[in-house]
């Protein structure tokens, strides 16, 4: 007889694991991350979600705060999030790799280790009509920035739960 702790059922098994990347991993990461778990949770999907930057100046670092109050806006709050930087067993831990602009896409995929087993694509390339496209980094501008930023990944975030609840 087998331990009921070790069975999971087919929705587990099949868990989504996903990392958001931009530069920093305070402003887009982390607003894709905090709009992906809403979408995601919104859904009843279990998924594992995360986010990182390919640099490494704010490692432990919360959002930003424009970020954080932008969240907060849209009834998500990212306060507990902090920086982390990309790192090569991040190809395995996850399925996807998300980044948010070409720059960051050359970065994680000159980092992939050759025998890396996530697909490493542009956030918005899961959005029809915004394929190609990055998201803009609010990170030098205004509030409104963010809100822009938002928008954009809510769309990332709304095309991955829509990709897979369809399987």
């Amino acid at each position: 007889m087998s331990d009921m702790s070790d069975m999971r059922n087919d929705r587990d098994i099949a868990k989504p694991a996903i990392l958001f990347l931009c530069l920093g991993n305070i402003c887009r990461s982390p607003l894709a991350e905090g709009a992906a778990r809403v979408a995601f949770a919104d859904a009843g999907i279990v998924a594992m979600l995360d986010s990182a930057g390919t640099g490494d100046w704010h490692i432990g670092h919360p959002p930003d705060p424009r970020a954080q109050a932008e969240a907060r806006r849209r009834g998500v709050d990212i306060g507990d999030l902090r920086g982390r930087q990309l790192a090569p067993e991040d190809f395995y831990r996850f399925d996807l790799i998300l980044a948010a602009d070409g720059e960051n896409l050359r970065e994680a995929r000159a980092l992939a280790p050759a025998d890396a087993t996530a697909r490493v694509r542009l956030m918005l390339d899961l959005v029809p009509g915004r394929q190609g496209a990055s998201v803009a980094d609010p990170y030098y501008g205004d509030e409104g920035g963010f809100a822009a930023t938002w928008d954009d990944v809510s769309a990332v975030a709304a095309a991955l739960v829509a990709e897979t609840a369809s399987g």
